[in-house]
C-alpha cells in the first residue's frame, strides 16, 4: 500500500532515520529496508505533531536509553505493516482442516502474528466447520506486537464489506450484521469469539507469555520483515512449542528450508519438525 507523504514541515535527516532502523530493530527485529524513509516520515511525523514535537531527534531521544517509556508501544505500532483478509493464501486452509481431524485430543493452535484478527477468525472458522461439537475444546491463542491492531481483532467488528468473500453459510453461521445505525458492519458471533484468546507479544521478548504444546503454528507473513539471524532464533524457538507431528505454516513468499536441522517442509510453506519422522526434505 502506498504511503501517503504529509507536508515536509518537519525533517528526517539521514541520522534520524537510520536511528529510526536501529531502534525499530532492537525492539521488535523489524528490518527496516532503505527505501523505507518515505514511509517512516509519514507515519511518525503524525505521532510528533501529536506530542507537540518538532525534531525527530527529540522524539527519538524519548525511546532511546527508555526501555520503560510508554511511547514505545506508539512507535512500534506506527511501524508495525498490518495487511491481511480473511482465509488469506486459501490452501492452507484445508491442510489444517486435515491435520486437526486427525488429531485424538484437544487441539490447541497459535496463531503469532494475529494482526486486526482476520486470520485467528479464519482459523476458529476452520476448526469449528472441520472438528463439529469438538471444536468446543479447541483453543486459538492469537498474538501480534501491535496493540491497536489487536484492539480491533478482539472488537471482532468488521465492515460488512470485508466478510462478503465469505461463504453464506459462513456469513450467517460465524457473524451477527449489525441493524439501526450499526448496519454497515458485523460482528463474530460469540460462539467463534470464545474459541481466541488475544495476547500482545513481541517475538524478540525474552519470554514468551504462551503456553505449548501446539498442534499448529500460524507465523505468516512476519518473517519477511525479519532479517536471517533473527529469523533463525524465532524459529528455533517455535520447535519445542509444536508437539512431535505439528505443522508451522509460513506465508507464501517466506521459506525456511535453510533450518534443515529444525524444519523440514511438508508441502507448499507447511513444515512439521525435522526430527519427526514424517517430515521430508
Amino acid at each position: 500500500m502506498t504511503e501517503v507523504v504529509e507536508s515536509r514541515d518537519l525533517k528526517l535527516t539521514h541520522e534520524d532515520f537510520e536511528r529510526v532502523r536501529r531502534l525499530i530493530h532492537e525492539r521488535a527485529g523489524i528490518a527496516l529496508a532503505l527505501h523505507k524513509k518515505e514511509m517512516v516520515y509519514s507515519r511518525l511525523a503524525r505521532r510528533l505533531r501529536t506530542l507537540g514535537l518538532n525534531q525527530f531527534k527529540a522524539y527519538l531521544d524519548l525511546l532511546d536509553g527508555h526501555a520503560e517509556s510508554s511511547e514505545w508501544e506508539h512507535f512500534v505500532n506506527a511501524l508495525t505493516t498490518n495487511l491481511t483478509s480473511f482465509f488469506r493464501e486459501a490452501h492452507h486452509f484445508p491442510i489444517l482442516a486435515d491435520h486437526v481431524r486427525a488429531q485424538s485430543g484437544s487441539v490447541k493452535v497459535w496463531c503469532c502474528a494475529a494482526s486486526t484478527g482476520e486470520e485467528p477468525w479464519s482459523l476458529a472458522m476452520t476448526l469449528t466447520e472441520a472438528l463439529g461439537s469438538k471444536a468446543q475444546s479447541a483453543k486459538i491463542v492469537a498474538t501480534d506486537i501491535d496493540t491497536k491492531a489487536l484492539a480491533t481483532a478482539a472488537a471482532g467488528i468488521y465492515p460488512i464489506a470485508q466478510i462478503e468473500k465469505l461463504s453464506m453459510e459462513q456469513r450467517k453461521r460465524f457473524f451477527m450484521r449489525g441493524v439501526g445505525a450499526k448496519s454497515g458492519v458485523a460482528r463474530v458471533n460469540p460462539a467463534l469469539a470464545a474459541m481466541v484468546e488475544y495476547r500482545q507479544l513481541n517475538l524478540l521478548a525474552a519470554r514468551w507469555e504462551v503456553e505449548g504444546p501446539f498442534d499448529v503454528i500460524f507465523c505468516r507473513n512476519i518473517m519477511i520483515y525479519f532479517d536471517k539471524p533473527t529469523q533463525k532464533k524465532i524459529l528455533e524457538r517455535f520447535a519445542p512449542l509444536l508437539k512431535p507431528n505439528g505443522l508451522l505454516f509460513a506465508g507464501h513468499s517466506e521459506n525456511f528450508t535453510y533450518l534443515t536441522d529444525v524444519f523440514r517442509l511438508q508441502g507448499h510453506t507447511v513444515y512439521g519438525l525435522a526430527s519427526n519422522p514424517g517430515s521430508r526434505s
